[in-house]
């Protein structure tokens, strides 16, 4: 391990992925302060930040900037205020372990979210969310850092968000400010199991995937095999576009697409990342030529030539 300024630094190092394939990064920080953050930014003004790793697929050949991971304590706590309902949490905060202690508390909203694996950073600068709601409705400001290295807070009005988007992506988040609403904890807690019952009823949670790898297009041209859901305007599931053009089971090397569940794509013994890859380009190549539409990736991929 090498050590700038007050930063440590692992050369080499592992970048752990929920796909459980890919390559590492040349450099990897661990910044505790924001000041550390800051000297990361002074060696690389273009890192990349490493939430969960959830939503991640990084090239087999790994990356070149370097990657500042914000797991230290330092951005893993949070502030809650019982009485208001305002809660102040660090960019590196568990999503899962926040939304737990926010239904003890009788505060909610964030069950909504229950089951969607991230870091608060990571939740916030994708909208994460699914059929019961977005992250994006409860944050009320962000505390971040750009690439000059100024400290910013953006408040809700001038965060652009929408589906799977923030607008955040070049700042470096470290705090997120959120106000949820006073509800029955048991009904909180009724509310996050329905949830988690749901993901686990239709998603194959227990295979090495990042999720939904495709974002649900909305359609820009009408496709009249899906009938009225076919109208241009309309958002489509791209689990379901995927299912129709026949593509469950669609295998490149060791990786496949779901049978459980379209969107899902899952690396399996001995699958590499550059097969992963090479099976989201062949979806998207056989979903454009069977009806038209694009896909566009909710999965970020690192790749280190910088294409997709």
């Amino acid at each position: 391990m090498g050590v700038l300024p007050r930063v440590a630094v692992t050369e080499g190092a592992r970048i752990p992925t929920w796909f459980g394939v890919g390559g590492g990064a040349d450099r990897l920080a661990h910044p505790e302060t924001p000041e550390q953050v800051r000297e990361c930014l002074e060696l690389d003004p273009g890192a990349k930040v490493l939430g969960d790793g959830a939503n991640l697929l990084v090239c087999d050949e790994g990356v070149a900037e370097l990657v500042i991971d914000l797991k230290n304590p330092g951005f893993r706590g949070w502030e809650i205020d019982d009485a208001t309902g305002e809660v102040r949490a660090k960019a590196g905060a568990d999503l899962a372990r926040l939304i737990n202690e926010c239904v003890r508390r009788g505060l909610g909203g964030l069950e909504a979210l229950a089951g969607v694996p991230a870091t608060l950073g990571g939740a916030v600068v994708m909208n994460a969310g699914g059929a019961f709601g977005e992250i994006g409705q409860f944050v009320t400001a962000v505390h971040a850092m750009d690439r000059a290295g100024r400290q910013v807070t953006v408040g809700r009005p001038a965060i652009d968000f929408g589906y799977r988007r923030s607008g955040l992506s070049g700042l470096v988040i470290l705090g997120v400010d959120l106000q949820l609403k006073h509800d029955d904890r048991a009904t909180l807690r009724q509310r996050h199991l329905e949830v988690m019952e749901y993901k686990r009823d239709s998603q194959p949670l227990k295979a090495n995937s990042a999720g939904c790898c495709f974002k649900n297009p909305t359609l820009t041209q009408e496709v009249k095999e899906l009938g009225e859901r076919g109208a241009p305007g309309q958002r489509v599931s791209a689990g379901m576009l995927i299912d129709r053009a026949g593509l469950k089971g669609l295998r490149v090397g060791g990786a496949v697409v779901s049978e459980r569940h379209a969107n899902f794509l899952v690396p399996e013994a001995g699958a590499t990342a550059t097969d992963v890859i090479s099976l989201m380009r062949e979806v998207e190549r056989r979903v454009r030529e069977r009806f038209g539409v694009t896909l566009e990736r909710e999965v970020v991929v690192w790749e280190r030539s910088g294409g997709g």
